[in-house]
Order: structure tokens, then sequence, then C-alpha cells
């Protein structure tokens, strides 16, 4: 699988570097270089049959389409997997600190509860330790 991606990674870079190229051409176009935007607008076409052809091997790779919103607005698609690492630890965090306030909340309901009903409490607490 990973070659497949490599493969395709492989032909997008040539693609783009392609289009640079003829992008390059075409700004500054000169009427001997025809043969040349002929050619690589040749290339280009190739290269879109190439990575159409490596389309079936890549067709179960899932990409989240929040990665796309960070091509779209600019950023790097390799950012985003940092930032869903940051978001996950702050989760934690989060969570975390709830269980924590929980904790802390059922240990003093229970000392109140014991102060207010102490034999429902005692009971209380022997059946809990018989389950």
């Amino acid at each position: 699988m990973s070659s497949s991606l490599e493969q395709l990674e492989n032909q997008l870079e040539t693609f783009i570097e392609n289009v640079r190229q003829i992008g390059i051409l075409v700004s500054d176009f000169q009427p001997q270089g025809q043969q040349v935007l002929n050619q690589k607008l040749q290339n280009m076409i190739t290269n879109m049959q190439d990575i159409d052809k490596l389309r079936s091997a890549v067709q179960d790779v899932l990409v989240p389409l929040e990665v796309f919103e960070y091509i779209d607005g600019g950023r790097n698609p390799q950012l985003y997997t940092k930032d869903c690492m940051e978001k996950a630890l702050a989760k934690n965090e989060q969570v975390n600190g709830r269980i924590d306030s929980y904790k802390r909340f059922k240990a003093m309901l229970l000392v109140e509860l014991s102060h207010v009903f102490p034999n429902e409490m005692t009971r209380y607490r022997a059946v809990r330790e018989e389950s």
C-alpha cells in the first residue's frame, strides 16, 4: 500500500513540476518555444493518465475533510496531525479534570451523607462491600 502512495506522490510531484514549467513557458512565450510547450503539454497529459491509473490502488485511503480545509487555507496538511494530537491532549486534560472533580464530589458527598444519615450510610457501605 505504501508503495502505491509513494508512486502517487512521485507522479503528483512530477505533474506539479511540469505544470510549473508550463507556467514559466507561457508567461514569457516566444514562438520558437512552441515545440517545447507542446512537449510539456503532452507530458502533462501523460502525467494525468499515469495518476488516473494509480487511482484504483489508493481508492481505499480515507482522507479527513479537514485536511482539504487546511490545504484550501494555505496551511501545510502535515500540521493536521499535530493539531489533532494537541486537541486530543487538551480534551484528555479536560476530561481528567472532570473525573477528578467528580471523585472529590463523591468523597465530599459521602462524608456529608455520613454526618446526616449515619445509619443509612453504614448500610450503604455494607452493601457496597458485598458487591
